[in-house]
């Protein structure tokens, strides 16, 4: 069974439909449901006086298994043959964000181009962690282009390349991974000890995922050495060890400067530059980093299309 071409149908179902508000609504959605037992075994085992790292790492064990399993199950449910793989895509489907992250970001675009601030930073505030009161134009377009090259590795790169690499296991096993480390990775009080293990985990599956989405971003841009240079010289300046690469090759390719510092609710992140001689993005810098983004995953679905061809 082509698991390539299980991608591609997952691709095609969420570029027609996304995920319908309807059926949100009805069924929920496969991250809502493992943040849902996340939150359950954060309650239960995350307590004072416990060993935490070593309940975090059976909460990581359990979730990871639970997942890898379910897919593992509907993929030996699977018919043979065409039928299979087409079945094997639609249950992949809600795992790809391919539309949704460019409707995020489009959705901080559109008034940022207009000049409207305050609805900018009501939009970015969706996507990023850090206070949206205190971004002036350059900050909210800068915030939206970081989100925009972290996350198409993290949402749609990372899931189609361990969906290719072990189907709906690897797919489905790598989802729950990246919710862990999005809910209980954090270097906490609550969390630091507990959450050790879906942060570390996280890092291991995203390696070679954040590296090719830097890649994508530099061919795509028409201008790939640029892009590569940058990339190679500050991607490892970035506090996550992923991250840094889709963001540096972003700001090479679009010629602006990324990263920095940043506020958050409670604290001041002085965060390196990336790219730093370069000026800080306009608003049309993120409108040509959406396009960038959608020429970046176009190649990316051709790999995946010449991976299918190829019997993979």
């Amino acid at each position: 069974m082509s698991f390539a071409g299980m991608m591609l149908v997952a691709v095609a179902c969420d570029l027609a439909f996304g995920w319908p508000g309807a059926l949100y609504a009805r069924i929920g959605h496969p991250v809502t449901w493992l943040g849902r037992l996340i939150g359950a075994l954060d309650r239960r085992l995350n307590r004072p006086g416990r060993p935490r790292r070593a309940r975090g790492v059976l909460a990581a064990a359990v979730v990871i298994g639970l997942a890898a399993g379910v897919g593992g199950l509907a993929q030996a449910l699977l018919p043979e043959g065409v039928w299979g793989v087409v079945l094997g895509g639609v249950l992949a489907w809600p795992l790809v964000a391919i539309r949704s992250m460019h409707e995020h970001v489009a959705a901080v675009a559109r008034p940022l181009l207009a000049g409207d601030i305050p609805a900018a930073r009501q939009a970015v505030a969706m996507i990023v962690g850090r206070d949206p009161s205190r971004l002036d134009s350059a900050g909210v377009a800068r915030a939206a282009l970081e989100s925009l090259a972290e996350n198409s590795s993290d949402g749609i790169v990372a899931p189609l390349f361990w969906g290719v690499v072990a189907g709906l296991p690897g797919i489905a096993a790598y989802k729950a991974i990246n919710t862990l480390d999005s809910m209980i990775g954090h270097r906490t009080p609550r969390h630091e000890a507990f959450g050790w293990a879906s942060a570390r985990i996280d890092d291991w599956v995203n390696l070679i995922p954040a590296r090719l989405t830097g890649l994508l971003f530099a061919l795509a841009s028409g201008r790939p050495g640029r892009g590569l240079r940058v990339m190679a010289r500050d991607a490892r300046a970035h506090r996550s060890p992923n991250a840094g690469w889709p963001e540096a090759a972003m700001a090479g390719a679009l010629g602006v400067r990324l990263s920095g510092p940043r506020v958050y609710a409670d604290r001041v992140a002085e965060e390196p530059w990336l790219n730093g001689t370069c000026p800080d993005p306009f608003p049309a810098d993120l409108a040509r980093g959406l396009a960038l983004y959608a020429r970046a995953m176009a190649l990316g679905v051709a790999l995946i299309a010449l991976a299918a061809a190829g019997g993979i």
